[in-house]
């Protein structure tokens, strides 16, 4: 992997919480600063089953991904990678085809940092990252297109993404911007935060974020299943996280305990 020059500076802002770096506090990682591990605790007094979340969504992304493998997909392109946790979609997507092509791409400079450090993929395949953000869907295709070959299906994967964006950024649009540049073939992953299930949780969490600068936009069932309008959606279709092909990984301890407040499939492009 080559990816950007990481030992060039980079600003990382420590004022504030980045979905990212919560997410690596959630997980039990030490690559996070003291605003992220004060906003993740507060998240924990909302709902104390956070972290299995997090957790959730990492395993649907194993699954989805061993089965994207195992189905002929050779290219993935992860946005909001998020900081490096093994196994990483590389390891897993190689583990089934040495030669896949993994590009990871992510907005926050601490994921430059440690993805030029860890994320090391096969001999036989290609493992790089691009730091962008989803917003600039241009400048991610423009990445891709030089590690991707966009005329062979490309799996988009977007975990615990999309949560972030908002519809005044023009989520759907965004989503439909980047599956419109990959061929028939190709595959769109998505997980979703809702509020569907726990909604005074939900309006409490959003709020909570939305004063330390971080949008969290729950969207509904129907919301999130307009991602992927135009789609064939792999059975078993809409889903919450965990039910997607559990016989495809292990299950995430608790993951049976209460309520996952959240969606996740798959869906390839005709």
């Amino acid at each position: 992997m080559t990816g950007q020059d990481s030992t060039s500076a980079v600003h990382i802002d420590t004022t504030r919480p980045h979905p990212a770096r919560m997410y690596d506090w959630y997980l039990g990682g030490k690559d996070n600063y003291p605003v992220d591990e004060e906003m993740g605790r507060q998240m924990l007094t909302l709902d104390p089953r956070v972290p299995v979340m997090a957790r959730v969504n990492r395993a649907f992304m194993h699954r989805a991904t061993r089965w994207l493998a195992q189905s002929g997909v050779r290219q993935f392109l992860d946005i909001g990678t998020g900081i490096p946790t093994a196994p990483n979609l590389h390891q897993i997507a190689q583990e089934t085809a040495p030669d896949a092509r993994v590009v990871y791409c992510d907005n926050d400079p601490i994921v430059l940092a440690h993805a030029a450090a860890l994320l090391r993929g096969t001999d036989e395949g290609v493992t790089e990252y691009l730091q962008a953000d989803v917003r600039d869907p241009d400048a991610i295709l423009e990445g891709a297109r030089k590690i991707l070959d966009l005329t062979r299906p490309v799996a988009l994967s977007l975990v615990a993404l999309l949560h972030f964006v908002s519809d005044e950024d023009g989520a759907h649009d965004l989503v439909r911007r980047l599956v419109t540049e990959l061929p028939s073939g190709s595959y769109l992953v998505m997980t979703h935060a809702t509020a569907d299930f726990t909604p005074e949780e939900s309006k409490a969490a959003t709020e909570k974020l939305r004063a330390a600068g971080v949008t969290l936009a729950l969207r509904s069932r129907e919301e999130f299943t307009r991602f992927f309008d135009g789609l064939d959606l792999v059975e078993p279709g809409v889903e919450v996280p965990h039910r997607w092909h559990p016989e495809l990984g292990e299950p995430v301890p608790g993951q049976d305990d209460g309520v996952i407040p959240g969606y996740g499939a798959v869906a390839r492009k005709v």
